[in-house]
């Protein structure tokens, strides 16, 4: 359990710290440690005690033996033949019984190990985590990015500029579109957002706030992230959704929210499954197709109720039918969120009020994209080059 825990933390670090769950994975991380502690320590202690009653039981027997046949000696009552005959038979059998009693206690060891395996194969246990409270707030919804620039280090230890002058903001309640050629820096402007990266200068502004200013994990309860590479943990679709949904609820109201969070993501199929919401999903989600995780990853998102929603593609596994219901949904929930999401389809900035076009590190243009579409040469090709990468739909099998 301890091991899977890690495990998926590492492998969903981005999720766990866009929804401000670090302190929550942790301390769960410290029950497990502390419970893993306390059975190898009572293990230990009992195997020891055992494996003393084992080699302790005929070495006092022969003790008590040896000290009633030195009596009997004494008494001429049995010859010392006799009682050396008898401690040599005794001595033969001892070592047998010894070797038995460590046997039967590696035994114990190994239906330990089996019991685990079998526990392994049957299921995958849930990670059971303390609830982290959010801290309410007054928030006007607001997103400013003003002369932004980051850049990776690379090898040589040089920082190439990915964002150079980035100046953007996106009103209150309004979702904005980020597009541009591939490798133009979108992603990378979309996880400066919930400051899943740091930036190298200028401001990025949560609600008039710079994001630096923020206590880390309050700014990731006022933002909701659903990335592009679907991140899922080995727990329940239930699980899964209600991750980052607010902790004040009571059960009617979180059962309403994974309903509803689950219907805007098109993803009913959830209650089709063999234990409905409360089946388990196996580690990182495989049991399911890349479509099916990317909904439940958005439902995620959504029922996470942010103020501010950064959305990376969400809907590029999708098949057109999928995309189209999701796509009518999307439009409802995020009328009164502020909204930044990546398009890498023309269908995904249909979705927004405005669009920005990224290119050479700046922001080159914003407007609708009918206005961008007859005003911006450079938009008209990335519009194109969006039409040539959309690929036919992909048939899900329903499971």
């Amino acid at each position: 359990d301890l091991a899977t825990a890690v495990e998926e933390s590492v492998h969903g670090i981005r999720v766990i710290k866009a929804f401000g769950r670090g302190p929550h994975v942790y301390a769960g991380f410290s029950a497990q440690a502390k419970s893993l502690q306390e059975t190898e320590i009572t293990k230990a202690k009992t195997l020891a005690s055992f494996l003393l009653t084992v080699v302790a039981v005929p070495e006092t027997i022969l003790g008590i033996g040896l000290l009633i046949g030195i009596a009997q000696v004494a008494n001429g009552t049995l010859s010392v033949g006799s009682l050396v005959a008898y401690f040599a038979i005794a001595a033969v059998i001892a070592g047998p019984v010894e070797g038995m009693g460590m046997l039967l206690g590696m035994t114990l060891s190994t239906k330990t190990a089996l019991d685990r395996h079998f526990e392994v194969m049957d299921s995958i246990n849930d990670i059971d985590s303390p609830a982290q409270p959010r801290v309410p707030a007054e928030r006007d919804g607001s997103v400013k990015l003003e002369h932004v620039r980051f850049a990776y280090p690379d090898t040589a230890g040089s920082h190439r500029p990915i964002l150079a002058d980035i100046n953007l903001e996106i009103r209150p309640g309004e979702t904005m579109a980020l597009v541009g050629i591939t490798g133009s820096g979108k992603s990378t402007l979309l996880n400066l957002v919930p400051r899943l990266h740091e930036a190298t200068a200028g401001e990025v502004l949560i609600h008039g706030q710079d994001v630096k200013d923020w206590d880390l994990q309050e700014l990731r309860t006022e933002i909701a992230v659903a990335f592009e590479d679907t991140t899922l943990f080995s727990t329940s679709i239930r699980g899964n959704v209600l991750l980052g949904a607010p902790e004040n609820l009571d059960e009617q109201q979180r059962e309403a929210l994974l309903a509803e969070a689950l219907d805007v993501a098109q993803a009913q199929f959830a209650y089709a499954l063999p234990e409905g919401v409360d089946t388990l999903i196996g580690e990182e989600g495989l049991s399911l197709s890349g479509g099916q995780r990317q909904r439940i990853a958005l439902a995620r998102a959504i029922a996470a109720r942010p103020s501010v929603l950064v959305l990376d593609d969400p809907l590029s596994a999708l098949d057109v039918r999928t995309e189209e219901l999701v796509t009518e949904r999307l439009r409802e929930v995020l009328a009164g969120t502020t909204t930044l999401i990546v398009a890498h389809r023309p269908s995904t900035v249909m979705l927004a009020d405005r669009v920005a076009l990224l290119r050479d590190g700046r922001i080159d243009a914003v407007g609708s994209h009918a206005h961008l579409l007859s005003t911006n040469e450079h938009y008209r090709f990335v519009i194109a080059s969006l039409d040539d990468e959309d690929q036919p739909a992909t048939v899900e099998v329903s499971r």
